[in-house]
Formats: C-alpha cells, structure tokens, sequence
C-alpha cells in the first residue's frame, strides 16, 4: 500500500521539529549547568572522596573543644558537618576537654561520624595560671567587669579557654600529628554543601589561614590588647615582614586598633602557623602582658591581628562560598553559589547575615585591602 506524498512530507517534518527541540533542550542546559557549575576548581569536584582509614593529601582534622555536657549541641554540628562535608571526605575529629570525657559524650559523639575519633584532656598547665598572674587582681577584675556588664566579664573558664584557644591546643599532644586542622564548636551549622576540600585547596594554594565571618570586637573586652601588641612590634621588628596584612586592622599604620577581627570560632588554619617562631614569641609576649585574665582578651582577635602582623593578603583566604552559622550571626553565599551548593539560608537577612549588617564591615574591607605585589607573593593566586 503506498502512502500519499503529504503524510510523508508531514512525518518528515515532525521528526526534524523533534530533532531541533531535543538539540535546543539540551544547548540550554549545558550552558545552564556550565554557569551553575562556573568557579569550582577542578581538582576539588565532588566526586573526590576519601575513606575513613585511608591516606589523605592533606595531614588535617576537626578540633572540637567541648564539656561533657555539650553532646547534644556537637551531635547537631556534626551532624551538619557530616550532611555538608565530611561524609565524603572523613577527616578525623579531635575532642579536648579540661575534664576526663564521659563515656557518654564519647558515645553520643562517635556514633555521629565513620571518620576515626580521638579524645585527649587538657594538661593541667594549660587550664590553669601562669606564676606571673596576680590571682587576686584577676579576680578582682572579673568581679569590676562583670558589674560594668561586659560579656563573659565575670567568667573565669571562659578566660581560661580565651588563652588556651590562642596559644596552646595546637600543642596537645592529640595535635602533634596533624598540619590543618578546622575548628568546629557546639551548635552551629553549616547551611550549604561544601563540594570540595577546602585542606587541599589551602595546601596547594599556601593559604595559611582561613575564615567566613568578619566582626568588630568589643572594645570593652580588650582595652589594652592594642598597646601591647605595638610593644611587641617595638621589640621584635624583625619579626614583620614588609607585606602583610596590617591595614585591615589598623587603618593609621598601627597608632590604633579598628576592631575587626575574623570571628575564630570558625577558622581553617596551616597550624605551621602557630608553630612558627614568630606566632609563638607574639603569644609569650601577650601571655606575660595578663591581659587574659586582668581583661578578658579573645583567641579571636588575637589570632586575627597576629593574621595581620605576620601573613600576607594572599595567605589569608575567605571562604566566601560556606554558609555557616553561629548563634548571633550567619555568613550566607549569593549568586549561583548559593543554588549551586543548595544553601538553606537567606543572604539578604539582616538579622543574621553579618555581611549585609553594620557589623559585617570588616568582612567588606577585606576584599579592599592592597593586594601583595606579585614579586613578593607566597600564596599561589
């Protein structure tokens, strides 16, 4: 039976209108999934994982200081880091505690990760005195400052973990085997998936200290932090390198203190940084001043302006593409970042997005700080 010339022509025509739409469809889509997809490294996709046991590129862990009866707050950071993160990579976690861990934390936490799990105590020399503290001055401080309302004025623990933080948990000997290591604390969250290995990235680049949220301090936590540190660049000019980093905390040359520091609950960091011998003579030196615990100094700023005095812009890295969130503010991506690595939180939220709040400033003026001339550089760009 031969079929009428029309209903040929007609069935070709369908076929190539078919062929156009499925060519159309998918030029759309690849170019869609090529912009979503713009700006990952290469090396750092997600199909990269590792197990838990195995040989890693990069000799890192999570290190988690915590009380016994933090468990519950850690099970929900852990289990955000997991969700977002860790269970592909597994890098092992670090608990540290000024107390024998009980065998419940170690149950409700261990059973929260594949990844290996280790749980050390604080030597005693580390959570206590130095012999040049004046005790009753110390108290005596607390007790002014927690009348005059400063936060955690009164809290002598928290001073106790405020100079442990700055210059000793890398010296536990739980830490001794690791180069990296990500500090993680009760109760936050990460709010977007992290689809490649922010280690490896900081290793291959010479990053040496990484963050997500900028912030003021507190001025009444830390008034003589700032003296004390121009002392120490008056004895140990050496010391400071060229190029650094010291126009984001101080925007006179070092007369004064701006405040911004990187909110270290956070921070992934090379801890040859903290080992290195300028790091360790900046910390003696604040360790002797008191100001631990005559004031009530924090690991953060301390941290961020030796950051500023030591390391070059270059090796200082934003994580501008982790969305993360600790109780009072958020840093939360935009753009195709924020699609791309299903972020749950709101960038434009004003209550809790620190870059789209007053005190996100310093976050802002990061990205405005002079680059390093190229010559001089020793982070990879």
């Amino acid at each position: 039976m031969l079929v009428p010339r029309s209903a040929v022509l007609r069935y070709i025509l369908a076929a190539v209108a078919m062929l156009g739409l499925y060519a159309l469809f998918h030029t759309n889509y690849d170019r869609a999934t090529s912009l979503l997809g713009s700006g990952t490294p290469e090396p750092y996709e997600r199909k990269i994982s590792y197990r838990p046991k195995d040989p890693k590129p990069v000799n890192a862990c999570f290190t988690i200081l915590a009380r016994n009866h933090d468990w519950r707050s850690l099970r929900e950071s852990m289990k955000h880091m997991e969700d977002r993160f860790n269970h592909r990579y597994n890098y092992p976690y670090v608990f540290l505690n000024d107390k024998p861990f009980s065998e419940e934390f170690i149950n409700m936490t261990r059973s929260m990760t594949n990844a290996e799990v280790h749980y050390g105590q604080i030597p005693q020399e580390h959570w206590s005195y130095p012999e040049w503290i004046d005790q009753k001055k110390a108290k005596e401080d607390r007790e002014r400052m927690d009348k005059d309302g400063v936060m955690y004025g009164g809290s002598e623990s928290y001073r106790h973990m405020c100079r442990f933080e700055s210059g000793l948990f890398f010296k536990h000997p739980l830490m001794q085997q690791f180069d990296y290591y990500w500090r993680l604390e009760p109760g936050v969250q990460y709010l977007c998936d992290i689809n490649y290995d922010p280690f490896l990235y900081m290793k291959e680049h010479k990053i040496r200290y990484g963050w997500t949220i900028g912030i003021h301090e507190l001025a009444n936590t830390i008034p003589t932090l700032w003296g004390s540190v121009k002392k120490f660049i008056k004895q140990h000019p050496e010391t400071i390198p060229d190029y650094n980093s010291l126009w984001w905390v101080s925007r006179d040359n070092g007369t004064s203190y701006n405040g911004c520091h990187f909110w270290s609950n956070f921070e992934i960091a090379d801890l040859s940084f903290y080992r290195s011998k300028e790091y360790q003579m900046f910390f003696d030196h604040l360790d002797h001043e008191g100001g631990f615990f005559y004031e009530r100094w924090g690991d953060a700023p301390v941290h961020s302006i030796a950051a500023a005095l030591f390391l070059q812009k270059e090796e200082v890295h934003w994580f501008n593409d982790i969305g993360y969130f600790h109780p009072g503010w958020q840093h939360c991506p935009s753009g195709d970042a924020w699609l791309r690595n299903r972020c749950t939180c709101d960038p434009e939220d004003r209550d809790k997005t620190i870059t789209n709040a007053d005190w996100g400033k310093c976050s802002h003026e990061w990205e405005l700080l002079p680059d390093t001339p190229p010559i001089f550089r020793k982070a990879r760009t």
